[in-house]
């Protein structure tokens, strides 16, 4: 692993389990960030009436997410400090993997090539927290099953993965800064 690729740590898991607010936090401490692209692809689509849309053509939508988790690592890339990524590109993956769809064979390559901290953290399932929206349609169970697809595809893809606990924002921020410099 070169020096670029242990400063770009994700966090993961089901939707609504935390992963915004804590990347949200990791940004007011003073760390560079990469936002979720899910919620602006949906709002671009809705904007323009298109159809890339998780509940219109799935596959179109991880195909934005793919595209757009590949600029974001390659812009990460042009600084030396520790970027927090909310999802990485493995999670177009995954989401395809958890609708049932093909995955592309350029994607498992990208997965391979551009790579990432070693250590990727993930929420856990936690229904006290969860909220569904207009942007967030998965049911809970459906944000659980996205946790355990990222976490599978993640460790087949040679990333070790930890489990943030369920505790305050500021604490689980805490917890990834002191995990990922042990």
């Amino acid at each position: 692993m070169n020096q670029k690729e242990n400063m770009k740590i994700i966090i993961t898991g089901g939707p609504g389990m935390g992963k915004t607010s804590i990347i949200g936090s990791l940004k007011e401490m003073g760390y560079s960030t990469v936002p979720e692209s899910g919620r602006d692809i949906i709002r671009n689509q809705t904007e323009i009436c298109g159809d890339r849309l998780p509940w219109k053509d799935r596959k179109g939508f991880a195909e934005e997410m793919f595209h757009q988790a590949i600029e974001d690592f390659n812009c990460a890339g042009r600084h030396d400090s520790l970027t927090f990524f909310d999802r990485g590109l493995p999670d177009a993956i995954g989401y395809l993997m958890l609708c049932s769809l093909p995955v592309p064979e350029i994607m498992w390559l990208a997965a391979k090539e551009y790579r990432y901290h070693k250590k990727v953290f993930i929420t856990p399932p936690w229904k006290e927290i969860y909220i569904h929206d207009e942007e967030r349609r998965q049911t809970f169970e459906e944000a659980m099953a996205t946790f355990e697809v990222m976490n599978t595809l993640y460790r087949d893809l040679g990333y070790t993965v930890i489990e943030i606990p369920k505790t305050a924002i500021s604490e689980r921020a805490g917890f990834i800064l002191q995990e990922t410099v042990k």
